[in-house]
């Protein structure tokens, strides 16, 4: 159980609510809240002018709408704005987006009926996941289509997945005696009003980026055993002479799991001891920079997934409605809290950081293909008989094709601002579209690991080296092997590839970063 409401809602129970399906406890803190928020703009909002009250909404706010249409106007607004399109969101986006707008409306500055909040908390543990498309949201007066679709199964309409199907929500609801929620003062405007769609996506992006990283490492770890390389790339002496936390966690992960290899080798044993009198060295003096520059090029990359964990953390903490309520100040505010650039721009930078590690894991790839790069390997880590079977042949153009796709989607979002809504709303975020394409390029790059492991159990096999690997090299080698037997004659491998990648996306090979 994660107890939402005497702190902040850390990554941790974020991902113990998506991943591990706990479920959510309100606390009484929370619902006093919540219930104190909503009672003091009963009453602060009888007589005054207030944005989504007693106004029509975004250019239309300068028309006054009486009492008796109060109320049916958030209906309106709720079914005019369900109009989404493209492909599903996953659930898991979903579950995330429900988290930060529960969370969000918790906080007392929304002036929502309590059973706002209640209503997310039973869809969330049970598991209902509202339909919401992919298209429809700029990210500038929040995700206003796609949140509108989850206001519209809150009270009651629209189409909800439960238990893998999807089916009309009031079905769902009455099976599992929920009540929908009807509008009391602005809970429409609310529900719709803020980042928490691109804001879920992106906390999930984050938390699979970080699992690249975890298995990029793992690569690395085992070519580098692979080839015998020395071990001061990855020494706490050469990466504390450059003042990064990202370079330096990358090369003390490496370097502690590569210490009890049999094949990691002390520069100091081989070369600077009697080579002075040799013209040409046999073996490599450094490797190729795909393998001795990891820690300064994946260490940017971590610390930029950091970032963005940080970020979203915040932002899934903060008040992104408008107008905001504040109950110790008795006023309410009008601003811009909705607007997605925070999002948007962390999105930009998470999948541009991303696309560097596919491209990374395709390069690393490449080493292993190609004999005049390793020196030590057939062409394509082939098993069977050159010239006759294929090896890894194949799959090389897979993991080319798709990084190049991630090299055309990392192009960011952030400056693809286009006015709209009658041009009130005139600089937008487009922070929804960065988060669906950075999720993009996070699939994209499991695909390539996916290809790289396969690669390197392979290549491992062929130089029947596996018994000699580091105690981590050897769990990661036994892993890929249970799900892809080493094998020699040719065969359609796009199923296991699916395989690697489901295994490489649900788990994490290490916990220390």
């Amino acid at each position: 159980m994660v107890e939402v409401g005497c702190s902040s809602l850390e990554l941790e129970g974020i991902k113990d609510i998506v991943f591990d399906g706990k479920k959510i406890e309100l606390t009484n803190e929370l619902i006093d809240r919540v219930i104190d928020s909503y009672q003091f703009l009963a009453e602060f909002s009888k007589d005054k002018v207030i944005y989504g009250i007693n106004t029509g909404f975004g250019p239309m706010a300068q028309y006054k709408i009486e009492e008796e249409d109060q109320l049916q106007l958030q209906y309106n607004l709720i079914r005019s704005h369900a109009s989404g399109f493209g492909k599903p969101l996953s659930p898991m986006d979903v579950k995330a987006s429900m988290i930060a707008r529960m969370n969000t409306l918790s906080l007392g500055y929304s002036g929502v009926h309590i059973s706002a909040v209640t209503i997310l908390k039973e869809l969330i543990n049970n598991d209902v996941t509202p339909l919401i498309f992919e298209h429809g949201g700029v990210g500038a007066s929040g995700d206003l289509v796609q949140l509108a679709h989850l206001a519209l199964v809150m009270i009651g309409e629209g189409q909800v997945f439960y238990k893998g199907e999807l089916r009309s929500t009031s079905e769902v609801f009455n099976e599992l005696n929920i009540e929908p929620l009807n509008v009391h003062i602005r809970e429409g405007l609310a529900i719709m009003n803020g980042t928490s769609v691109m804001t879920g996506i992106g906390i999930v992006n984050s938390i699979y980026a970080q699992r690249t990283i975890e298995w990029s490492l793992m690569a690395t770890l085992m070519i580098c055993e692979m080839v015998d390389s020395y071990d001061d790339y990855f020494s706490k002496e050469l990466n504390q002479s450059k003042k990064h936390y990202g370079q330096q966690q990358v090369a003390s992960v490496l370097y502690e799991y590569m210490a009890d290899s049999k094949y990691i080798r002390k520069r100091e044993a081989n070369l600077y001891k009697g080579n002075t009198e040799e013209t040409h060295f046999a073996d490599k003096v450094q490797e190729y920079y795909s393998l001795r520059c990891v820690p300064q090029i994946v260490g940017t990359i971590l610390e930029t997934v950091k970032q963005s964990q940080k970020l979203l953390v915040e932002e899934i903490n903060s008040a992104n409605d408008n107008p905001i309520v504040d109950i110790e100040a008795k006023n309410v505010y009008h601003g811009g809290n909705f607007h997605g650039d925070y999002v948007s721009f962390e999105m930009d930078k998470l999948k541009i950081a991303i696309t560097k590690l596919s491209m990374l894991a395709e390069r690393q790839i490449n080493f292993l293909m190609n004999p005049a790069l390793n020196g030590v390997l057939p062409p394509f880590a082939n098993i069977g008989k050159l010239g006759f079977n294929f090896g890894m042949q194949g799959v090389q153009f897979t993991a080319t094709s798709t990084t190049a796709e991630n090299q055309t989607l990392s192009n960011p979002m952030y400056i693809h601002s286009i006015p709209n809504n009658n041009d009130n709303q005139d600089i937008v975020s487009m922070g929804t579209n960065a988060a669906t394409m950075t999720r993009k390029v996070i699939e994209n790059t499991f695909e390539v690991l996916s290809i790289e492991m396969i690669s390197i159990v392979q290549s491992i096999d062929l130089l029947d080296k596996s018994s000699g690997l580091s105690a981590k090299a050897k769990e990661i080698y036994s892993r890929i092997r249970n799900i892809v037997p080493e094998f020699i004659d040719d065969y359609p491998i796009y199923g296991d590839l699916k395989k690697v990648k489901e295994h490489l996306m649900n788990n994490s090979p290490i916990n220390n970063l």
